[in-house]
């Protein structure tokens, strides 16, 4: 059984893996746009973002000066019996310096900045429980210029299929090259108000190439993709045939007076990395 230092340790490096070394499906979705790309300025840019993965990863430097906001997606076994919390903060805390993390977490009204990453409701932890024997971490820091970009859609259960398309395609012409592009669109799709935005967050925890297992969504990813690409905003929004590396969808059922359509980008560096804890205390990075 693993203690609660080992774990905090654990999460340190699960913190530096995440803003220093970026997903091999994004880096390889980014090489691709690279060698397809066909405007001069955009192969200009995607070559920049390349060698800057390449560079963080030699120096072993953080991808982006915005390392984010402290989010974490937890899957718990039942056998599972730290306190979470507890060593989120701790690890959040130490990793801010050592890391380093820029210190992004701020009171919302005095704008106060511990230093820490830490404060009211941060890090913010989503806890799912399952039956498998083993309880996954999964750290997803997220900057300020691609969630700024977030958009909630309450639409007439009339508009369809046709208002979600509309709806997306609003939100990443309207966001431009402010989220960094090439983005990963995510897009939540019923539920409730709050429940469509957490489906469209954690939508982009999904590796990137994948297919949504429902039929229906993985159409319209294919072709929310195809027309956010046909818009020309481009890497960086300087132009060019990559605006999005992919979109992905999660649904949830709602009410049937009900449309939420909720839609959540994510820049070039969608940081990520995953701390697997088994029951019987060995760890691993996935």
């Amino acid at each position: 059984m693993i203690v609660d230092i080992e774990l905090e340790q654990a999460i340190v490096e699960l913190l530096r893996k995440a803003v220093v070394e970026l997903p091999l499906d994004i880096t390889k979705c980014l090489t691709e746009a690279y060698e397809h790309e066909k405007s001069p300025i955009a192969r200009m840019q995607l070559r920049a973002i390349l060698d800057n993965i390449d560079l963080a990863l030699k120096t072993n430097t953080p991808i982006c000066q915005d390392t984010g906001i402290p989010l974490f997606f937890v899957s718990k076994s039942s056998s599972f019996t730290h306190n979470l919390s507890d060593v989120l903060r701790k690890a959040v805390e130490k990793a801010t310096p050592l890391v380093p993390l820029r210190p992004n977490a701020v009171d919302p009204l005095s704008r106060t900045n511990p230093g820490t990453n830490v404060g009211e409701g941060m890090p913010a932890i989503t806890l799912d429980e399952h039956d498998k024997p083993y309880t996954d971490i999964t750290y997803f820091p997220k900057g300020a210029g691609s969630e700024n970009m977030s958009r909630l859609f309450m639409l007439t259960p009339s508009e369809g299929i046709a208002g979600v398309k509309r709806v997306v395609l609003e939100a990443v012409v309207e966001a431009g090259g402010k989220p960094c592009p090439p983005t990963i669109v995510g897009v939540g799709i019923g539920g409730a108000a709050d429940i469509a935005i957490k489906l469209a967050k954690k939508s982009l925890l999904r590796p990137l190439g994948s297919r949504n297992r429902d039929s229906r969504l993985a159409s319209l990813e294919v072709e929310l993709t195809e027309a956010l690409n046909a818009t020309g905003i481009g890497p960086m929004g300087l132009g060019g045939d990559t605006t999005v590396l992919g979109v992905h969808i999660k649904m949830a059922a709602c009410h049937t007076a009900s449309h939420p359509v909720a839609v959540n980008l994510q820049c070039w560096a969608a940081r990520q990395a995953t701390l697997r804890i088994h029951d019987d205390g060995r760890m691993e990075y996935l």
